[in-house]
């Protein structure tokens, strides 16, 4: 009953795309999405996710030869450096198109708050993360979170 969401993914799954930052829910580097919805593992019980979808990195892109939009996004625009934070970051991002955070700099700013990076300047990660809301709100009848395995945790 007391088991982390984070423990579960990295110590059980071995899905270790999902980092451990700093424990108490400040730094992000722990997002996943549940249910669509971007949520920091370490501070999450695994019996709180009881019949929800929880996506890690590793379930967002369609297939292992193509990245997801924002993963790409991040790549073209060079929003990582040492790459521990990047995994919370883009989906943070995903999350972001259905919060429909507006695709331009000082919204995306504000809606990072929460994820935090030690090495880069944030701009590759704003500007990345625009681009990818672009893209993503463009394309018709795609949804993104339709793409890539899903981890069900304790579905019913």
């Amino acid at each position: 009953p007391g088991t982390l969401l984070v423990e579960l993914i990295r110590e059980t799954l071995r899905l270790t795309g999902t980092h451990v930052g700093c424990d108490t829910a400040q730094c992000g580097a722990c997002t996943v999405l549940v249910d669509g919805l971007a949520i920091k593992s370490c501070n999450r019980l695994v019996l709180q996710c009881a019949g929800q979808k929880v996506t890690t990195i590793e379930g967002l892109a369609p297939d292992t030869a193509a990245l997801h939009v924002m993963q790409e996004a991040f790549r073209r625009h060079h929003g990582l450096q040492c790459g521990f934070c990047t995994p919370g970051f883009v989906l943070r991002a995903v999350a972001m198109v259905q919060e429909e955070v507006a695709a331009e700099p000082a919204a995306v700013r504000q809606a990072l708050a929460g994820n935090l990076c030690r090495c880069t300047g944030y701009e590759g990660i704003v500007l990345a993360v625009c681009e990818g809301l672009a893209i993503l709100r463009s394309q018709a009848g795609n949804s993104a979170f339709s793409a890539g395995p899903q981890t069900s945790v304790l579905g019913r």
